[in-house]
């Protein structure tokens, strides 16, 4: 007999945000911070207090399938959600971090209802337009993270395929951006794509075989 799938998430971290006052508690985090091309977006996430949405974890310890099945349950069950992207151009501007925590204070801004307080996968939250909490590895521990890791995170792979499609040289379906040896290859032998972070295509200039990442 199989299994019901349960989410090893517990609501903890929102709990604590209840109990000091805060009623309306979003999670927000990103995809896409170590890729060479393509934008890093992030999602924000307001979940009805206390659901249970099995399966739900953090987006990188779940299957594509699973994510996929996931991120259309978070949709529908979600009181508010929002996705926001910054580009490769505004990253090689002001640099992946600053980029990652603006596409985070997008996607929190267009939620409705305004958020009390936001969860913050991390340890760094600037500038967020209400009090915001960091939470290291709270894709892991909170399930308004966990969701919007997982609405970030099947955004850009969708996002991916359809930058595939246009510059089909790269690879970019497969390896989603990120430098493995066939991407950076690809990059020597064609050149950076227009949406190419040229702040990460280092290599081209040292020569240097950067380990392959995920």
């Amino acid at each position: 007999m199989k299994k019901t799938e349960v989410s090893i998430l517990n609501w903890d971290i929102e709990k604590s945000c209840f109990d000091e006052g805060f009623s309306v508690v979003c999670g927000t985090d990103e995809a896409g911070r170590g890729p060479l091309c393509g934008p890093v977006v992030a999602a924000a996430c307001i979940l009805p207090p206390f659901i249970e949405i099995p399966g739900l974890n953090d987006s990188k310890k779940l299957s594509e399938k699973k994510r996929e099945e996931l991120f259309e349950i978070i949709k529908e069950k979600a009181v508010s959600f929002a996705v926001a992207e910054v580009s490769s151009e505004e990253i090689d501007r002001i640099n992946i971090l600053n980029a990652s925590q603006k596409a985070m204070r997008i996607a929190v801004s267009k939620l409705t209802p305004t958020p009390d307080v936001v969860l913050v996968d991390g340890n760094i939250a600037r500038d967020f337009p209400c009090r915001a909490i960091t939470v290291i590895k709270g894709d892991s521990k909170s399930p308004s993270i966990a969701a919007a890791s997982i609405l970030a995170k099947v955004t850009r792979d969708r996002l991916c395929k359809e930058l595939d499609e246009m510059y089909p040289q790269y690879g970019i379906a497969k390896h989603k951006g990120y430098p493995t040896k066939d991407h950076m290859e690809a990059v020597r032998k064609y050149g950076p794509s227009p949406v190419h972070r040229l702040s990460f295509l280092g290599f081209l200039k040292n020569g240097d075989d950067d380990k392959e990442k995920e």
